[in-house]
């Protein structure tokens, strides 16, 4: 029997698909009456490593019979250990660990009213984008650039400033008459926003704006770190390096913890008071992200997704090139978007009941493909075959 789609004891908060999964393995996923699916979207960029991990799993069930949680009143090895590791990774200094993405944002966020205080910058302002999302807490939805999700939110948050995605002359024109700028947040791809791609020329400028001008470079890598765009992190491939990095999403490969990384003078702006998290970084979810990161760097996934990323893009074009209706297929390592003349959201169910697929929608008109990095070549080739039928 199919899960009902809203359960009468849950908020109806979610559009959920009618069907229930029981087991994972890979990028394999099964329901209830062992009915196999391909999972094209990994938890929305969550499981990197795939489903049921064993060095995953293996590490989650030894941690949970020697230590949860003491609190952040205590040193926690573990988090010392991820926070080594993710400085190393990133070029960043200092980390603050958190549960979720959108806490990642709010404490950049914090950093951000902490810097522009300090510059006496009043009130404060963060340049954000149209088409972005940067999460759904009350900052993080002001800062996102989709009207659809502020709506019955009214007043939003003040202290931002909206402007058009990869358009350096509307940075050059906030700059000049807006007053009290501290920071930029930006992601380096919109994922819901349609996966849209920031030039490497627009970065590196944004980069040299941002020193000129005393602001923060702000890096929302939530969807797009650890490995899925074909780096570690999407900035490593425009030669730039933001003062700020928020991660989350497939540092845990499902497990909950969220991340803010920061150097120089955004590294030094927390002092103890200024923020915290009962559960954040507790030895669990950190000793998790450590071997999320051994798994990913064993495999080499980082560049494992780029290969794939380009095998998926021209599989993709070449199966779709008759299809009527594609405005554009693009993408970055294994984050892609298939953008249609049309509304086609009806295309999640339809992927789902007739080829197996597990597929997203955003804004309308796009479908997201954010399958795992450790998916295998002729599962890379099965997604294409699988969209062109359901396109055809």
């Amino acid at each position: 029997m199919p899960t009902p789609a809203h359960h009468p004891h849950l908020m109806h908060v979610y559009t959920r698909q009618p069907v229930s999964f029981v087991r994972g393995q890979g990028a394999r996923l099964w329901d209830a009456q062992g009915v196999e699916y391909l999972d094209a979207i990994a938890g929305v960029a969550v499981t990197n490593l795939g489903h049921a991990h064993p060095e995953v799993a293996a590490a989650i069930a030894e941690q949970a019979t020697l230590l949860l949680h003491t609190s952040n009143m205590f040193g926690i090895d573990w988090q010392a250990r991820l926070g080594e590791r993710l400085s190393t990774l990133t070029g960043m200094e200092r980390a603050f660990f958190c549960n979720s993405g959108a806490e990642a944002n709010e404490t950049a966020l914090k950093l951000a009213w902490l810097h522009a205080n300090r510059k006496q910058a009043v009130p404060p302002q963060v340049l954000v984008m149209e088409n972005s999302f940067h999460g759904r807490t009350l900052a993080t939805l002001a800062a996102t650039g989709n009207p659809a999700v502020h709506r019955g939110f009214e007043p939003l948050m003040p202290g931002f400033v909206r402007v058009p995605f990869n358009d350096l002359n509307a940075i050059r024109q906030a700059a000049e008459h807006v007053p009290g700028i501290a920071a930029v947040l930006l992601e380096l791809v919109q994922g819901e926003g349609g996966v849209h791609v920031a030039s490497p020329e627009y970065l590196r400028t944004l980069r040299l704006l941002c020193d000129e001008r005393d602001w923060l470079l702000m890096a929302d890598e939530i969807q797009t770190g650890m490995g899925r765009t074909g780096t570690w992190f999407c900035y490593q491939q425009a030669g730039m390096v933001p003062d700020v990095v928020t991660l989350a999403k497939g540092l845990g490969n499902g497990f909950p913890i969220g991340a803010c990384l920061a150097r120089g003078r955004a590294a030094e702006l927390f002092s103890p008071g200024n923020h915290g998290s009962t559960f954040g970084g507790n030895p669990l979810a950190c000793r998790v992200g450590c071997t999320v990161i051994d798994a990913i760097a064993r495999g080499g996934l980082p560049e494992r997704a780029s290969v794939l990323g380009r095998r998926l893009l021209l599989g993709l074009r070449r199966a779709l090139v008759d299809i009527p209706g594609i405005v554009a297929i693009r993408g970055q390592g294994l984050m892609i978007g298939i953008e249609l003349d049309r509304p086609c959201g009806e295309l999640v169910r339809k992927a789902l009941e007739q080829e197996r697929l597990l597929i997203t929608v955003t804004r309308e008109r796009t479908i997201r493909l954010l399958p795992p990095l450790v998916c295998d070549e002729s599962q890379i080739d099965e997604i294409a075959v699988r969209v062109r039928r359901l396109l055809h």
